[in-house]
């Protein structure tokens, strides 16, 4: 796929005819899959905009509610020292993942006036010492908290609110509300009820708009709007890139493309570990946030039809170059069951040289006169060489520069091709059963007393008590 300054995926090292006819995927193979390929686009194509396929029309209906985000983020720079995302899931994975990308790599430790806006912290758990730690940290009356849970049933953001609220009331008193802004649903849940109670200032997260399908709604937009992220051209490369996606033809259409490669190396080769491996740390977090997209959409037990199945595909998270030092020893000589998705940057922002010395070391001082940008690119390179040799796949996904529109694109492209990939496999990728398992189990334990929740204490209750002689030290 290519473009002016767009994204480009090279699946040359997924290939037979490059790593090798008894490893990679051949043309033939994909071929075969070109008839259900047209039909997954078309399934998606239909339902654009309407299901749980509301995502797909946020790059284009959104323009008053971002003009209402950037006035908001104006008032939050202008009053507050740190703005703090209360959230769990794509609610904290997204923000996080542009934040990281699209700020600068130290945003928090920055004086303020290099900054241009307030701390941002994302408290994605409810561990007691992280809590604790945040609040070490932050002045609560110089701090606006932003809630984010679409259903305000979400027991970690919503034990967080209570926490916060009680203070907020406690250390301010009257108009504490002016510190808290809701990201949720327009008329269900607890959420959207306490805030039109409390008064709180509110954005709305589109009823087809699953949390880890969000960053491109409020849930994203905001955070990243309050930190001086481009906002209009993270939805600018997502209408971009989904224009190039705009075809059923497999090899015209990058996403489709991606998913039917993806489904092949499930199905056919029992290929079902994804590796995630952006060779930048500004994509660092893009591998965390794509991890929750596939997994959470692809793993299932069920197809549409209600047939027992149990697919998907484990994504891994690994950072070049650092993993080259704790993770490639498996990768290169471990089973055949993954394919290496890199994340190359092409031009980065800054360039920093390596001086010339230690002369009598000619293993450091060929080093000098080189930059850390070609010692990078040279390291991806000899990843990528050292899996080919192995005989194992990789793809390389080229990012000409990391801005607001190529993160956009990146976004798109993946939300598209994990759409696809449903398709191809027959399930609901856009629910999460196993994940609402946990969370009935979990408020069980709690007490919650909802029928559900009784009904799951009973069950809970026939699981076998621990033996003392399995748990050893």
């Amino acid at each position: 796929m290519a473009g002016k300054a767009g994204i480009t995926l090279d699946i040359g090292h997924l290939m037979a005819d490059t790593v090798g006819w008894q490893y990679g995927i051949s043309r033939g193979m994909i071929g075969e899959r070109e008839d259900a390929a047209k039909a997954a686009f078309e399934a998606v194509k239909k339902r654009r905009g309407s299901g749980w396929l509301g995502w797909t029309e946020l790059p284009y209906n959104q323009d008053d509610i971002v003009q209402d985000i950037l006035s908001t983020a104006g008032q939050i720079r202008e009053r507050f020292d740190a703005f703090v995302v209360l959230g769990i899931g794509g609610s904290a994975l997204g923000p996080v993942m542009a934040q990281q990308a699209l700020n600068h790599l130290r945003y928090n430790e920055l004086p303020k006036e290099k900054r241009g806006g307030p701390k941002l912290y994302v408290e994605d758990n409810v561990d007691p010492e992280r809590m604790r730690s945040l609040l070490d940290v932050i002045d609560i009356r110089k701090t606006c908290f932003n809630v984010v849970t679409k259903s305000g049933g979400t027991a970690e953001t919503m034990s967080q609110y209570l926490i916060i609220s009680e203070l907020l009331k406690k250390q301010i008193g009257e108009g504490w509300q002016e510190h808290v802004i809701a990201t949720t649903d327009a008329e269900k849940g607890n959420l959207i009820q306490l805030a039109r109670k409390e008064g709180f200032k509110r954005f709305i997260i589109p009823s087809g708009v699953g949390g880890r399908f969000s960053e491109l709604s409020p849930v994203g937009l905001l955070p990243a709007a309050v930190c001086g992220i481009d906002i209009k051209g993270l939805l600018q490369g997502a209408r971009e890139m989904d224009g190039r996606c705009g075809s059923g033809d497999v090899w015209a259409n990058p996403a489709l493309m991606e998913a039917v490669l993806q489904v092949i190396a499930m199905e056919e080769m029992g290929v079902n570990v994804l590796v995630m491996m952006p060779y930048a740390d500004s994509l660092k977090y893009m591998a965390d946030w794509f991890c929750q997209l596939w997994a959470e959409s692809l793993g299932k037990n069920v197809t549409r039809k209600g047939m027992a199945v149990n697919v998907g595909q484990t994504p891994v998270k690994a950072l070049g170059v650092t993993d080259q030092h704790s993770q490639l020893q498996l990768y290169t000589e471990g089973p055949y069951d993954k394919i290496v998705t890199f994340l190359r940057v092409e031009a980065f922002r800054d360039e920093v040289p390596i001086p010339h010395g230690c002369e009598e070391f000619p293993d450091v001082a060929f080093l000098g006169g080189k930059t850390l940008n070609g010692l990078i690119d040279a390291e991806y390179r000899g990843t990528q060489y050292a899996l080919l040799r192995a005989g194992r796949m990789s793809q390389t996904i080229h990012v000409p520069e990391v801005n607001a529109n190529t993160i956009g694109q990146l976004i798109c492209f993946f939300e598209l091709a994990t759409a696809y990939a449903g398709e191809l496999l027959d399930i609901d990728a856009f629910n999460q059963p196993g994940v609402e398992e946990s969370k009935i189990a979990s408020y069980a334990v709690l007490g919650n007393t909802g029928e559900k929740f009784r009904k799951k204490q009973a069950e809970m209750a026939d699981v076998p008590e621990p033996k003392a002689e399995y748990r050893l030290g």
